[in-house]
């Protein structure tokens, strides 16, 4: 009975402590395009934009060991605003009085959005992933076109 009671208890606590930590655990708020556009209008400050793709495993890294880090979501939500998009999506979007399509994407392929290229080109090259930072006025800061771990995305922070 003794240890039945033990090992009950230690699951709950087990339990209780699990639930503590997820929900403890600050997260980045992702906004889309337009979204951002309201708020920059509200109350100007720096913008993080990352652009990633389904299939990109550098993407999904980024966002399970950098983007939950604490030091890195505490920076972003304190300092930026973040917008997180899809490279490849069909969606329309509307940011700053203009309209964005994926003019290239067919029934058949996918491409990328003519956003992300406007944002992530580099020469004739787009690949993800792709972390752009820009000032209050929506002038770029930093590019960059690579895996950015926790340290280097806190530097970039600063």
């Amino acid at each position: 009975m003794y240890i039945v009671r033990h090992i009950g208890w230690w699951a709950l606590a087990m339990a209780l402590a699990f639930t503590a930590g997820a929900q403890s655990r600050e997260q980045v708020n992702w906004l889309t395009f337009e979204q951002l556009s309201d708020s920059l209008d509200a109350q100007p400050k720096p913008v993080l934009i990352s652009l990633h793709t389904d299939w990109c495993s550098y993407c999904r890294k980024m966002d399970q060991e950098v983007y939950t880090h604490p030091e890195v979501t505490k920076a972003i939500s304190e300092r930026y605003y973040a917008v997180k998009f899809d490279a490849e999506t069909t969606d329309t979007v509307r940011f700053d009085g203009q309209v964005f399509a994926n003019s290239r994407a067919t029934s058949r392929r996918r491409a990328f959005h003519d956003l992300a290229l406007i944002l992530g080109s580099r020469g004739h090259r787009f690949s993800v992933p792709v972390t752009i930072v820009l000032d209050e006025e929506f002038n770029v800061v930093s590019r960059h076109f690579d895996y950015l771990d926790s340290k280097k995305m806190l530097a970039i922070l600063e």
